[in-house]
């Protein structure tokens, strides 16, 4: 992100923000079962949109708070009766609210966000507190009478536990005519309560051509080849990201690395542990964790099946085949990936050295893969 760039929690490094997105692609079921709700005169207070991170979910909710707040709900015009119903969340770019949403200044929207911290504004906070929350009661308060009001959650799994019963309470009882919409990654950590009071949208991973077309639409190349697009596994936040941070050549490092097990190539394994060492390279880190997972989790889904793969780096099939010939050692391996990474992720947070978490890590795989050999 630019030093002048707004510093939004919402915003992926390297995308237009959601409100800036103008189509949403491979969503067409979520955003016409919100239409036809929209449409009905019955439009529920609440929405929970959950799936992947990255794939459209805040795009979408963008698209309807836009909608709502440029069409007036539909109302019997007398003798001709009410106009057809729209047939398509689309508002004309040029329109006001549009306008206004860009430029975060509509009075009938109330966006709820991790926001800057107070202590130090290069920085946002880590949660989303009840200060934030309370807010919207004088969201609301200001509003009243004004018709729509829309709220946009995102993400409502980064709330504190205080802000999530605060918000829990204006679900319960929400004024008249207010519509929140509550994005999350993962629904299962919500309050229950919350997610009883809101009708869910589900979104699914993109396919390979909607992934193409949304990465083009915020500016990024399409995937070439198979690597890119498998390992986004169908998010366009995770293709971007991926793209910005190298991660297809990290994930050919790794597959390399899992070649020569179990005699591990050290030089490597140095190389690729020392790449993550210092506060600068907190998201190469945190990259490579996540690869080493993806590739571990692949070989335990191979030698459960034993279906192959596509093939993300030359010769993938073959390693992974090796690591896992069996359901059995597939499930060692799908164990192993889990307490190993999160082991290391613990370690990051008490402020161990990455790079020495990094290389023990492929210390110990390198003792499993001689174990399970043997």
């Amino acid at each position: 992100m630019s030093d002048d760039a707004p510093l939004e929690s919402d915003r992926l490094d390297g995308a237009p923000h959601p409100r800036e997105t103008a189509r949403l692609f491979g969503h067409a079921a979520p955003e016409a079962e919100f239409l036809s709700a929209a449409t009905s005169g019955r439009l529920p207070h609440g929405w929970l949109l959950t799936g992947p991170k990255g794939i459209g979910k805040a795009t979408c909710a963008w698209r309807a708070a836009r909608f709502l707040l440029a069409i007036p709900p539909a109302q019997d015009d007398g003798l001709f009766g009410a106009p057809p119903p729209p047939e398509s969340l689309d508002i004309d770019p040029e329109h006001p609210v549009n306008r206004r949403l860009l430029a975060l200044s509509d009075p009938g929207l109330f966006l709820l966000r991790r926001p800057v911290d107070d202590k130090d504004a290069k920085k946002l906070k880590t949660v989303i507190t009840v200060d934030e929350v309370r807010g919207l009661k004088g969201f609301f308060q200001m509003s009243a009478g004004d018709g729509r009001r829309v709220v946009i959650v995102d993400s409502a799994d980064e709330m504190n536990p205080s802000a999530a019963n605060a918000l829990l309470k204006e679900l319960e009882e929400p004024p008249e005519g207010a519509v929140l919409f509550l994005i999350s990654h993962r629904p299962s950590g919500l309050l229950p309560t919350i997610r009883s009071r809101c009708r869910t949208l589900r979104f699914n991973a993109l396919e390979d051509a909607d992934l193409a077309a949304a990465l083009l639409q915020a500016g990024a190349e399409p995937p070439e080849g198979p690597a890119l697009a498998t390992l986004a596994q169908g998010s366009v936040g995770a293709a971007i990201t991926l793209t910005e941070q190298g991660g297809p050549a990290l994930y050919a490092d790794i597959a390399r690395l899992l070649e020569t097990l179990p005699n591990m190539d050290r030089q490597l394994a140095l190389k690729l542990a020392e790449s993550t060492a210092g506060k600068a390279n907190e998201a190469r880190f945190d990259l490579t964790l996540s690869l080493l997972e993806t590739a571990l989790s692949r070989a335990a889904r191979m030698g459960a099946t034993g279906q192959t793969p596509i093939e993300i780096v030359p010769n993938e099939a073959q390693t992974l085949a090796c690591l896992a010939p069996t359901p059995a050692k597939a499930r060692d391996w799908a164990n192993l990936a889990q307490s190993l990474t999160a082991r290391a992720r613990q370690g990051k947070a008490v402020n161990l050295d990455p790079a020495a978490l990094i290389f023990d890590i492929f210390l110990d795989l390198d003792r499993t893969a001689a174990r399970l050999a043997a």
